[in-house]
């Protein structure tokens, strides 16, 4: 049969062929439906461009590579990404998009899944199961290489997300459907005050940010995400069976992050020199604890806003 699938894909452009190709994806190890990561320009856009997140860059560039060398993993890759306002989470989505297929969000393969558009109803919680059922296993029907990405998890109607268990773990059975090629991305600001307590303590101490370690956190924001009814991995089965590949902690950006986050913006509009613009922003976030003024309270979010206003 794969023998005449192999064939049939040389017939051209034609919708038949296009419904073959599509067919041939799911069930053949050797067609990644467009999947061509670049492990070492993620790493580089890890490296240079997010701010202020040794525990990202490392956990986010190790677990992305382990699990793309292994050409039968037994599980998908799922990363929950925690922690405060614009720290970097969503940036760090988009390359993880662009760098396995190029264009991001614009990609068929990269899925994106926001509360407040998609299950804006939580009284319909019970319809959504199973659209979203329907829908992940549709997708990895046509490409076992698919992404998907939760937003805003905070947002997300309580037991909604437990439908995706049979998706994540390595003992379960999708007919017909290879599931464990998959990427889950989940986004949420739960656990911030875990990471923001420790980042802050360490401060204190006067320990350097790298000595932050990942078991500082791990165990703490999974604890809060699953007991927080604001969460929307609230007491889930997800997290009850360890389906959490890793909880990546974003951590509070000082001063200086902000200001590398605007010097960034400024060079690519073409004003590298605007120093002046730079320290003007970074002096005009505001910062917490009152006493010690360390971190920004947006972290870079209000970058653009406030570039715009001192240019």
């Amino acid at each position: 049969m794969l023998a005449l699938l192999s064939v049939l894909l040389f017939w051209g452009s034609s919708p038949v062929c296009a419904v073959f190709q599509r067919l041939y994806c799911s069930i053949s190890d050797s067609c990644e439906c467009d999947f061509k990561p670049s492990i070492r320009d993620l790493e580089w856009d890890l490296y240079k461009n997010v701010y202020g997140q040794h525990l990202v860059q490392d956990i986010v560039s190790e677990e992305v590579a382990a699990f793309l060398k292994n050409k039968s993993p037994d599980r998908p890759l799922v990363l929950s990404f925690h922690g405060p306002s614009g720290t970097g989470k969503t940036l760090v989505s988009s390359m993880l998009g662009n760098h396995l297929y190029g264009s991001a969000m614009s990609s068929p393969y990269v899925h994106q899944f926001v509360p407040t558009l998609h299950f804006p109803f939580p009284q319909r919680v019970n319809e959504y199961r199973e659209e979203l059922k329907s829908w992940v296993q549709g997708n990895l029907t046509e490409c076992a290489r698919s992404v998907f990405i939760f937003d805003e998890m905070e947002k997300m109607p309580s037991g909604l997300l437990s439908v995706l268990e049979p998706f994540l773990g390595p003992s379960h059975v999708v007919f017909r459907t290879n599931y464990r090629k998959a990427i889950y991305i989940f986004i949420s600001t739960t656990g911030e005050e875990v990471i923001n307590k420790v980042a802050l303590e360490n401060r204190q101490a006067g320990r350097d940010r790298e000595e932050i370690k990942l078991i500082d956190l791990q165990e703490a924001i999974a604890q809060t995400a699953y007991n927080s009814s604001s969460s929307g991995f609230f007491q889930s089965s997800i997290i009850q069976h360890n389906l959490i590949t890793r909880f990546v902690p974003f951590l509070p950006l000082s001063r200086r992050h902000v200001e590398r986050c605007a010097r960034s913006q400024l060079c690519q509009q073409g004003s590298c020199s605007r120093s002046d613009v730079v320290e003007a922003v970074g002096g005009d976030m505001v910062y917490t604890p009152v006493q010690g003024q360390y971190f920004s309270t947006t972290g870079c979010k209000a970058v653009p806003a406030k570039i715009n206003f001192f240019l």
